[in-house]
This record gives C-alpha cells, sequence and structure tokens, in this order.
C-alpha cells in the first residue's frame, strides 16, 4: 500500500515533518554534537591542567634566585663545617695533632685511646679519645689553651686531677679526661674503626 503525505491532512502532514525534523536533530545531536562536546570538555580539561603546570612552573621559576641563595648558604656553611670538623679520612692525622699539642705542652702521656668505634649522629660524628696525663697545672693549662686555639673543634670532659704522691719540678699532678672530636661524616658509610688511629702517637 502506497503512502503519500499529501493525501494526509495538513495538520498531519506539519506532524510527520516535525517528527522526521526532530528525530534528525537527535540523530545529529548524538552522532556529532555530543561527541564533540565530550571532546571538547576533554581537551578544556587538558589544557586546564597545562595552565596549572604553566603557573606552578612560573612560581618556581620566580623563586629560583631565592633557591640558589639557599643552595649557596648551605654550600657556605658545610664548608665552615669543614673547616672545624676534619673529614673521615683526617682522623688520623688529627690525633697525631692532638697526641703532639700534648707533647708540646710538656705533659707525659701515660694513655692515648681513642674509642674504637664514634658515637654516630646526623651528619657527624662523636670520637672520645680517653687520656692519662703527667706533669704540672701550669703544662696542663698550657695544654688545654693550645686546644681551645685549635683550627677542630674538640672539647675536653671528664677531667680528673690529682697530686702525685712524689712530687717534682715538673710532675706535680696526674690528670684523667676525655678529649672528644667531631668528624664529618659521610651518612652512606659509618666511620672506619680506629685501629690505626689509635698508632697514631
Amino acid at each position: 500500500m502506497n503512502l503519500s503525505l499529501s493525501k494526509l491532512p495538513w495538520y498531519a502532514q506539519v506532524g510527520v515533518f516535525v517528527a522526521l525534523s526532530a528525530a534528525s536533530v537527535a540523530v545529529f545531536y548524538f552522532m556529532y554534537v555530543s561527541p564533540a562536546m565530550t571532546d571538547a570538555a576533554e581537551r578544556q580539561k587538558r589544557l586546564d591542567g597545562l595552565r596549572s603546570d604553566i603557573s606552578k612552573g612560573l612560581a618556581t621559576a620566580r623563586k629560583l634566585p631565592e633557591f640558589r641563595m639557599q643552595v649557596t648558604e648551605l654550600e657556605t656553611r658545610l664548608e665552615g663545617l669543614r673547616a672545624v670538623l676534619p673529614e673521615e679520612k683526617d682522623i688520623a692525622d688529627l690525633l697525631r695533632r692532638l697526641h703532639m699539642l700534648a707533647m708540646q705542652s710538656n705533659l707525659t702521656i701515660r694513655e692515648f685511646k681513642p674509642a674504637v668505634s664514634p658515637t654516630m649522629k646526623e651528619m657527624h660524628a662523636e670520637w672520645p679519645i680517653d687520656l692519662q696525663l703527667e706533669g704540672s697545672y701550669h703544662n696542663l693549662g698550657l695544654f688545654f689553651d693550645r686546644i681551645s686555639k685549635f683550627s677542630r673543634i674538640i672539647n675536653i670532659n671528664n677531667l680528673q686531677v690529682k697530686a702525685r704522691d712524689k712530687q717534682e719540678a715538673s710532675m706535680t699532678i696526674n690528670a684523667q679526661c676525655v678529649a672528644t672530636t667531631f668528624v664529618l661524616t659521610d651518612t652512606k658509610a659509618a666511620p672506619p674503626p680506629a685501629a690505626d688511629a689509635k698508632k697514631a702517637p
């Protein structure tokens, strides 16, 4: 059976035309407009992300001079620490020089015993050395004065001074103390044992 729009009433023809137009619009929307809108939304999202990254990059770039100043300051502080703290490879030389300070102060060294292993801290190690010295009050004071002027940090703790039973002109006291040196360490590895350091004297 053949159907002709011309045979339909005018309002029916209008209805069919509206229905076909709506169907065409719906097909066009779902096939072309909706995918295009989805793609545009994704592109906009990526664009917003890129803009955010660019903003962060620009903010970081503006702070770059400040970061460089901080790095320079930290490097300066590190060099300052190296000036007063020996590195691990220098500990044997430091022990020799400490031994020499005692000898130059006319003190007789009865015991010079570095600890086998240091006490580890975050960026340095504390290396105690047990000392037993014999001499006079004047020479002991001279020894401590030389240590205070030494280029490296050396702390004296647990000082005990006793008068000798047998007094002599340059031998009036026996002294015991702990001389603690501070070693700038590499955090990747602990300092080696002080076996070689004991041989320093």
